[in-house]
């Protein structure tokens, strides 16, 4: 059994060290917050994943070093947002026989980078870094329901070396070497989200969001080919899959914010209401940036960001995209 050491003590962060713990493995667990920490340590429970029960092996810190020193992979498992920041706080507790996992899904604003491009800028390239992505929502994976993700990394021996060490009876695991088509998906499935909830909040149905869905995987893989990603990777786990269960799911924030903003709602009321991060937010200006970057179409990230950003009404952003000029699929 390996020892695994998580930066981040949210949803996803606990969920994956009850399963790893549970799975024999040993976990520790850290956050900056001393109330967090002391609460997950005595009470074992996690508030935004009721019904689960946390392993008591589990140790939580507010130690970076404690955390990180002995461990044979370190998951980074904060919004993306916080990602390079933990990365600056830890890397000189890293070693290079360390396989440092990303778990966050985003793209960072002002470089364009990726998580896994933010952890090698910080870090150095000489650090062998793997993302974890699919559709995989924590409340799920923490009560033991069956799961799929991927494991990519340009070096696909130690994509497949993480694959077997996490792989169990209700998460299996496939490998990619496309480390860069998996992140790009990761990030912009969540604007398309928005977008799917954005249409439910203004009372449109199934087929609105089956049509956003298909034509969003279709932006999506415009972008990642002019980015250099593999087409097929957006059609597997980490593209459709993982915009299927973010899209239509009530545990997606995503989702769940774009259904209030299509109700009428301000960003601010939003935010306020779901109370967590909402990671297509911070993927929108980005996605918007590198639209206008690769000069390629995307007309449903361009709708929500007008809606976002634009002061745009919703149904009027909708009007402008059925209005567009036609052409054949």
């Amino acid at each position: 059994m390996k020892t695994f050491g998580i930066l981040g003590a949210g949803t996803w962060g606990t969920a994956l060290a009850n399963m790893l713990e549970n799975m024999g493995h040993h976990v520790a667990v850290w956050s900056p917050v001393k109330e967090e920490v002391e609460k997950l340590t005595t009470e074992r429970v996690h508030k935004h994943l009721p019904g689960s029960i946390i392993n008591d092996k589990i140790e939580f810190s507010t130690d970076e070093a404690f955390v990180i020193k002995n461990k044979d992979y370190i998951i980074v498992a904060t919004p993306s947002i916080y990602v390079r920041s933990t990365a600056e706080r830890v890397k000189d507790l890293l070693t290079k026989n360390q396989i440092i996992i990303t778990v966050a899904k985003g793209i960072e604003k002002d470089t364009m980078l990726t998580m896994s491009e933010v952890i090698h800028d910080v870090v150095g390239n000489d650090y062998k870094v793997v993302c974890l992505s699919g559709p995989t929502h924590a409340e799920e994976v923490a009560k033991g329901l069956p799961t799929l993700i991927v494991a990519a990394c340009e070096d696909i021996n130690v994509a497949n070396q993480v694959r077997d060490e996490i792989n169990n009876e209700v998460l299996r695991v496939y490998s990619n070497d496309d480390i860069k088509g998996a992140e790009v998906a990761g990030a912009l499935k969540n604007i398309m989200a928005l977008a799917c909830g954005m249409s439910e909040g203004m009372g449109y149905g199934d087929n609105a969001k089956a049509a956003l869905i298909t034509r969003g995987l279709t932006e999506m893989i415009r972008l990642g080919e002019a980015m250099g990603c593999k087409k097929d990777t957006f059609y597997g786990l980490t593209g459709i899959g993982d915009i299927v269960v973010t899209a239509t799911s009530q545990f997606s924030r995503n989702h769940n914010a774009g259904v209030l903003l299509g109700q009428g709602k301000s960003l601010n009321e939003t935010l306020k209401e779901i109370g967590m991060v909402v990671e297509g937010l911070n993927a929108l200006m980005a996605a918007k940036e590198l639209r206008d970057r690769y000069n390629v179409d995307m007309p449903i990230v361009e709708g929500v960001y007008s809606v976002i950003y634009g002061n745009m009404d919703p149904k009027e952003a909708v009007v402008k995209l059925l209005n567009r000029r036609l052409t054949s699929e």
